[in-house]
């Protein structure tokens, strides 16, 4: 099984949608901390490199992360119908779960891989404001920017790698709900337009308060979350990831190919 994951990853480190969000996660930093107009827009002046990763992850949340987690995820299993290798690699003594096994433990990784380019980005483009000591906060903390007085580096980077692992657990079923669309669609694009379609009324239905604390939108911020909210927000993500996860196996073990 081990074999089969590292060969998944060597895949997906070939796609041209993981080159393409690795250097858009790169290059949107940059562009925010030259933006003139941070005061007016989100409220912020940025005094320290310890702001900028928290910058950053409230840009690309809520669609862009999404969005690319959403694409390679469907590519992971999309591709191989599309290039017509899929049937002869069950051909082979290996069980279907075990196949799709693999691309969903890469799939459910991949979001840790865009956070970390996005972290290590956002402290180069930030680090030009200063890397020591500060009085703020990173935006993940108790006050927001403002803090509660001074923060030390080490503080600072607790809380921001802290905040940066929850939005890849959070960005996790988003993964697995690309993937099982593409065991029901076999086609990249269809799985993506249904990830994200999914997403967008998912958004919509907040109008229902009876549903409201249950849909997986409501959760893409839970980086943010106190203490107290965090531990419902994980176990709904986690429910979520396990669920998805399981379809589409239950899918995969009984699609025609």
């Amino acid at each position: 099984m081990l074999s089969l994951i590292l060969l998944e990853f060597r895949k997906l480190l070939g796609y041209r949608s993981v080159r393409l969000a690795l250097i858009i996660l790169f290059l949107l930093p940059w562009i925010w901390s030259f933006a003139p107009a941070l005061r007016d827009v989100y409220h912020l002046e940025l005094t320290t490199m310890w702001q900028m990763p928290s910058l950053s992850l409230l840009t690309v949340m809520q669609f862009i992360l999404p969005l690319l987690v959403g694409m390679t995820a469907a590519e992971l299993l999309g591709a191989e119908v599309s290039a017509g290798t899929l049937a002869p690699l069950l051909l082979r003594p290996l069980e279907r779960y075990k196949a799709l096994g693999a691309k969903y433990v890469v799939a459910l990784l991949y979001p840790l891989l865009l956070l970390a380019a996005l972290l290590v980005s956002s402290l180069l483009a930030g680090a030009r404001f200063g890397i020591g000591e500060f009085n703020g906060g990173t935006g993940f903390g108790a006050g927001g920017y403002v803090g509660v007085g001074y923060l030390q580096p080490l503080e600072a980077l607790g809380q921001i790698v802290r905040a940066y692992l929850i939005a890849a657990f959070t960005l996790a079923p988003v993964a697995a709900l690309a993937l099982m669309f593409t065991v029901i669609y076999l086609n990249t694009a269809a799985a993506a337009l249904a990830t994200i379609a999914t997403l967008n009324i998912m958004r919509l239905l907040v109008v229902f308060p009876v549903i409201q604390g249950w849909l997986l939108t409501n959760y893409l911020d839970a980086y943010t979350a106190t203490p107290q909210t965090l531990v419902k927000a994980l176990a709904v993500l986690l429910f979520y990831t396990v669920g998805i996860t399981f379809m589409g196996l239950f899918l995969f073990e009984r699609k025609d190919l």
